[in-house]
């Protein structure tokens, strides 16, 4: 165990951004950026200057924004070829972002300088010295990116360690190895990088990729064998198969090697920022994914709950709360008595497992799965459905009816849909139109116009994912059918679900459920802010 310091340097804002599907816009950049420095990362690499305009105006905005915890950093090739340092636009661009830190890149494969840049070994040497003594020169910190050095060594070894080392004596503050194709195995990574520390010194960091799947496995290693530097992306994005995930590389560190890799105090909003980056990111973070991810520490089985109750460390490898998350029992036909009564007491503390209450849940519960519901996964109903069958529950608005319709224009392609909702709240009708990409949508629209102007925190709730299953697939379209809703407000994430014969009422079950879910959610954070 260790109790050094580890940097961590972010690179959501400039290599995740080169993900398939994943573009942010200015404003999402500074949301990013202010929510990695609140956590505490070293670096954020956040563009490069030289490339679009949009990083340019995001280094002009940043200014004005007061970083507590990390620095700034503009990304950037080295030199042209055969020009003067000076006389290069892209360095030119680097100055004018006006960060201290600098990152930049530069060849470290023979066969890249060869058969890519279409330049000399020499000339690549003198172009890596020339931009990081410029750059020195400006006083700025220097990062060098030593792009696929990996492949460079097992192919060149002399002429890749030359790079580095050419680096290092220009005045380079950190040499990166970077894993660039990301296909080195860890036992590779572990003698190339013990080799480096051992002959090089100084600060020696790691960039990997996980084209093969072990871009946080070839981090961890390479920090074992004397790296102090880790560059990834906070959620794993990142072009092709994503980079070193930082989400999982920094609590691994810290609860598992000693190392600190952010502020103590920070560890524990790493959910909470792993689930806002992936929400500006427009992305849905999968359930499994380790420290973070939604079932990260749920748990099925009855002999598993049974003895994480007794002790959670029989199957949970650190306790959730210290990175954010949260411990979850899955309802299902293999979980017990007990199971539904961890649940229950969530919300009703007082209730004992001879209370009646938990007997009548139970069997309500069972009831409704033998008619199709699924619960494991959608705690928004599980925990309406426990409300209902107590009796402590109030409906938030009163559906007189809806009506949803189809239509494909004979000069149109696109099939279209249009529902009508009226509901009471409060004594108060309101009635609400929407078209929509199919009735669901439709309805989800109309539905949410209509209750917006009951209950603006509404507008924060959006769906992120939505789901359907036949259940009885031999009825044909008369077949029962599980609807499975993920809803969002920004914050947290909540699962519904809905079953019946019209997917359009199984998906009204689900889309009610999850706004009176987060209805009641708001309403208990409320009285926990006063009482």
């Amino acid at each position: 165990m260790s109790n050094s310091r580890i940097e961590i340097f972010d690179s959501t804002l400039r290599d995740g951004a080169q993900g398939e599907d994943i573009s942010f816009s200015l404003e999402d950049k500074i949301k990013v950026a202010i929510a990695l420095d609140e956590i505490g990362v070293s670096y954020i690499e956040a563009g490069n200057p030289g490339s679009n305009p949009k990083d340019m105006e995001f280094f002009k905005r940043m200014k004005n924004v007061n970083l507590k915890n990390s620095k700034l950093a503009a990304f950037g090739a080295t030199r042209k070829a055969n020009i003067r340092v000076e006389d290069d636009n892209n360095i030119r661009s680097l100055l004018e972002a006006e960060t201290d830190v600098v990152v930049i890149f530069g060849k470290t494969w023979d066969f890249q300088v060869k058969d890519i840049l279409k330049t000399s070994l020499e000339e690549n040497i003198r172009m890596i010295v020339d931009s990081i003594k410029y750059l020195k020169s400006k006083n700025k910190e220097v990062i060098f990116d030593a792009e696929h050095f990996f492949d460079g060594y097992k192919e060149n070894k002399k002429y890749s360690l030359e790079t580095i080392t050419s680096a290092k004596e220009a005045g380079a503050d950190v040499i990166v190895l970077c894993d660039t194709n990301g296909g080195t195995l860890s036992s590779e990574i572990k003698n190339i990088s013990k080799s480096v520390v051992d002959s090089l010194g100084g600060r020696i960091g790691i960039h990997c990729h996980n084209d093969i799947g072990m871009a946080v496995s070839n981090s961890i290693i390479a920090v074992e064998e004397g790296i102090c530097h880790i560059q990834g992306t906070f959620i794993g994005i990142g072009e092709r198969c994503g980079n070193a995930n930082l989400s999982v590389i920094i609590p691994t560190l810290q609860l598992k090697m000693g190392y600190e890799a952010i502020p103590k105090e920070k560890l524990a909003d790493l959910t909470k920022t792993a689930r806002f980056v992936s929400e500006i990111s427009n992305i849905n973070l999968l359930d499994n994914m380790p420290y973070i991810g939604a079932s990260a520490f749920a748990h099925k089985g009855g002999m598993h709950i049974d003895a994480v109750g007794k002790a959670s460390k029989s199957y949970e490898h650190i306790k959730p709360e210290l990175i954010g998350n949260n411990r979850r029992f899955l309802v299902s036909e293999v979980s017990g008595k007990s199971t539904i009564l961890k649940e229950i007491q969530k919300i009703f503390p007082g209730i004992t497992r001879d209370s009646k209450e938990v007997e009548k849940i139970t069997n309500r519960l069972k009831d409704l799965e033998y008619e199709g519901y699924k619960f494991e996964g959608a705690e928004g109903t599980v925990e309406l459905l426990i409300r209902k069958t107590i009796g402590k529950y109030k409906p938030f608005f009163k559906l007189n009816h809806f009506k949803t319709i189809g239509e494909q224009p004979w000069n149109n392609k696109n099939f279209t849909s249009t529902a009508l909702i009226n509901i009471t709240v409060d004594g108060k009708n309101k009635m609400t139109a929407s078209e929509g990409d199919g009735p669901v949508n439709a309805l989800d629209k109309a539905l949410r116009e209509a209750l917006e102007s009951f209950y603006p925190q509404l507008k924060e709730v959006r769906l992120v994912d939505y789901k359907v299953r036949v259940l009885d697939s031999e009825s044909a379209t008369g077949a029962k059918v599980r609807v499975l809703i993920e809803s969002t407000d920004g914050v947290e994430n909540w699962s519904t679900v809905g079953v019946s014969r019209d997917v359009v009422e199984a998906s009204w079950i689900a889309l009610v459920d999850s706004l009176e879910y987060k209805l009641i959610k708001d309403i208990e954070k409320t009285v926990r802010m006063y009482f």
